[in-house]
């Protein structure tokens, strides 16, 4: 398997003994070693990917990289965050996902509300399986934990991905900003409740959810 390490905060290296990973296309900025690129079509793999990607009219670029030797990816200067998976799945917007075990299984998922209120369409990316997969962020992402005891509110503009068992719902009203006097008005909150992680950047992306 594919070893993912970081060097700095945002440069990924994946050394590579024959096996393969995916990355965004374009991610890569240097390799050593022998190493062969191939073009994946991103958004979802077999059919409900396909379907997905004709219903939104979005497509993610995903390449191929397999070969012996260490490559490293980069994308625009993002901080980068290792996640482990064991055997769970990872919902992550497709703009934060940067690479994946070869053997992760990824897909697309219907999002509805938070998808629309994110300004990222209704569905998002999942990866599942067992390894590691790479995630970026706008400044250094912090990894927040949901218990049954202490569900967890997070702005749409900052929400990164999650995993684990974890609950999603929507609820309108005052807006962190609002709170300060530089809101505009009523916008919704993502509210998570079970047993989880949450990944949130900070750095709020644009949504239109009013001023979020």
């Amino acid at each position: 398997m594919a070893m993912f390490r970081l060097q700095g905060s945002k440069v990924l290296a994946v050394d590579m003994t024959g096996d393969a990973v995916k990355a965004k296309n374009g991610s890569m900025v240097a390799y050593d070693g022998q190493m062969a690129f191939k073009k994946l079509s991103g958004g979802g793999e077999g059919l409900r990917g396909m379907v997905t990607r004709r219903i939104t009219g979005e497509q993610m670029t995903v390449m191929e990289v397999r070969g012996q030797g260490t490559c490293w990816f980069a994308d625009r200067a993002s901080e980068i965050n290792l996640v482990e998976l064991r055997g769970d799945k990872l919902y992550v917007e497709s703009s934060n996902l940067l690479a994946t075990d070869a053997g992760l299984r990824t897909g697309t998922t219907f999002t509805g509300m938070r998808g629309a209120s994110q300004g990222n369409g209704l569905f998002t990316t999942t990866v599942e399986g067992s390894g590691q997969a790479a995630i970026t962020s706008d400044g250094p992402a912090i990894v927040l934990r949901v218990s049954q005891q202490y569900p967890l509110i997070v702005d749409p503009g900052a929400y990164i991905a999650h995993q684990g068992n974890v609950r999603q719902s929507f609820q309108s009203g005052v807006t962190f900003r609002t709170l300060f006097g530089e809101g505009g008005g009523e916008a919704f909150q993502i509210r998570f409740e079970g047993d989880g992680l949450v990944y949130v950047q900070p750095s709020e992306r644009n949504t239109i959810a009013g001023d979020v």
